[in-house]
C-alpha cells in the first residue's frame, strides 16, 4: 500500500511538474531546469523548477502565471510564495516541488544548480 502511495505521488508530481514547465515556455522563460532530488538524503522538496528572465516585470509574470494557471487548473495555491516585491528571484512552493524564477543575474549570484549539483538535473529547451 504504501509503495503504491508513492508512485501515485510521484506521478501527480511529475504532471504538476510537466504544466509548470509549459507554462514557464508559454511564458518565454529562459533555461530551463528540473532538479529531481529525490535521490538526496534531505532534501527541501521532491524537485525544484528553475529558469530566469531578463527583467523584474518578465520574472513577475512567469511567476504569475505559473500561479493562476495551477490554481485554475488544479485548484491548488503555493503553499508559501517569497520575493514577489523585488521580483529579481520569486520562489513558489508547492511541497513537492519549489518553482524557482530569477532574473539573469541573480540566478548567477546564488547559483542554484552549483549548490543542488548532485541532483538529476532536466533541461528544457525554450519555446
Amino acid at each position: 500500500m504504501q509503495a503504491k502511495l508513492k508512485e501515485n505521488q510521484k506521478f501527480e508530481s511529475e504532471l504538476l511538474n510537466d504544466f509548470i514547465i509549459q507554462k514557464i515556455q508559454d511564458s518565454k522563460g529562459k533555461n530551463i531546469l528540473k532538479f529531481d532530488l529525490t535521490t538526496l538524503e534531505t532534501p527541501p522538496a521532491d524537485y525544484f523548477i528553475i529558469c530566469e528572465a531578463d527583467s523584474a516585470n518578465h520574472v513577475r509574470s512567469i511567476a504569475e502565471r505559473v500561479e493562476k494557471e495551477i490554481k485554475i487548473e488544479q485548484g491548488w495555491l503555493p503553499i508559501h510564495t517569497n520575493g514577489k516585491s523585488l521580483s529579481t528571484w520569486i520562489a513558489l512552493d508547492y511541497f513537492t516541488t519549489i518553482v524557482h524564477v530569477f532574473h539573469q543575474e541573480t540566478r548567477k549570484f546564488y547559483d542554484l544548480e552549483a549548490l543542488w549539483e548532485d541532483a538529476q538535473i532536466t533541461e528544457y529547451e525554450n519555446e
